[in-house]
């Protein structure tokens, strides 16, 4: 009998033995499963980090582009709002700005050469007649091309129209100011937005 009690703790002793490394090697396998599975989760976590960063990266991107969009737009707006002002005031310091003989002259002299016409009629602002009429007075060119001499209202310069009222040439200064304001911004930007 103590043979087989002792045959009996032998296989009790090998089935604890083989238990026990079939424990250990399942611990061993569940850490390196519990280890696989955290690395995983740390990867998924970075990538997850990584695609948010992309993404909120690109959305403040979207955001600063709009920003800078919605700056230049209120910059552009700015900028026309000072040259209109500029062009305004212009247009309302016309009135008050001085016609000299010279101009009149360059200004008649152009227009009436443009209609190519035997007789023309002119047409000056009020505050102007007195000094138009003494012109053609004193050009005996000027007096035997002009008809007459009329009152319009305009800031100042002439308007030139044939005898059959069919063509006109309007030189008035408020006509010149709208044909040269196209050509000056680009260098009235310039002048004022150099920094900009």
């Amino acid at each position: 009998m103590e043979g087989m009690e002792r045959i009996g703790r032998v296989i009790l002793d090998k089935v604890k033995a083989d238990a026990e490394q079939i424990i250990n090697e399942a611990e061993e396998q569940a850490w390196r499963e519990l280890e696989k599975a955290e690395k995983q989760r740390e990867t998924r976590f970075e990538d997850e980090k990584r695609k948010a960063l992309e993404e909120a990266e690109r959305q403040a991107g979207r955001i600063k582009a709009q920003a800078l969009i919605r700056a230049r737009q209120e910059l552009s707006g700015a900028k026309a709002q000072i040259i209109e002002g500029i062009v305004n005031r212009a247009k309302s310091i016309l009135p008050s700005f001085p016609s000299d003989e010279a101009s009149f002259l360059c200004l008649t002299e152009e227009a009436v050469g443009e209609l190519n016409a035997d007789k023309v009629r002119i047409y000056v602002a009020k505050k102007d007649m007195s000094a138009m009429q003494e012109l053609v007075k004193r050009n005996e060119g000027l007096a035997g091309a002009i008809m007459g001499i009329k009152e319009l209202d305009c800031a100042g310069g002439i308007i030139a129209e044939s005898a059959d009222g069919k063509i006109s040439i309007d030189n008035t200064y408020e006509t010149r100011l709208e044909m040269l304001v196209p050509q000056i911004l680009p260098e009235i930007s310039r002048e004022l937005f150099a920094d900009s």
